[in-house]
């Protein structure tokens, strides 16, 4: 009997290990503020863009590591988020670009 129960520890021990590992994983998603819902405040991780004309626009909306964005609203592609004290409108190309936290 002692020896079957030692015998199955390894195995549970190893789904408990495998099932906290994948809820750290799944509480660390990327999420872009394409998907980010409305009125919640959220933290730049990054900008994630190839184009550097991208990334230049973006800086100068005060889009960068550590600012702090709110979506306000989402209407036909378009986003309006604040930073800080101002609101802009920005596409989906450019939303999917800011990398939150």
């Amino acid at each position: 009997m002692i020896k079957a129960v030692f015998s199955l520890l390894p195995n549970i021990l190893a789904k408990l290990s495998s099932s906290k590992n994948q809820t750290t994983i799944q509480n660390r998603q990327v999420k872009k503020l394409y998907n980010a819902e409305l009125s919640r405040m959220y933290t730049i991780e990054n900008v994630a863009s190839n184009d550097p004309k991208m990334n230049d626009f973006l800086f100068t909306l005060g889009c960068f590591k550590g600012q702090q964005v709110t979506v306000i609203s989402h209407l036909s592609g378009n986003y309006v988020i604040a930073i800080k004290d101002a609101r802009y409108s920005i596409d989906a190309d450019l939303a999917k670009a800011i990398i939150l936290v």
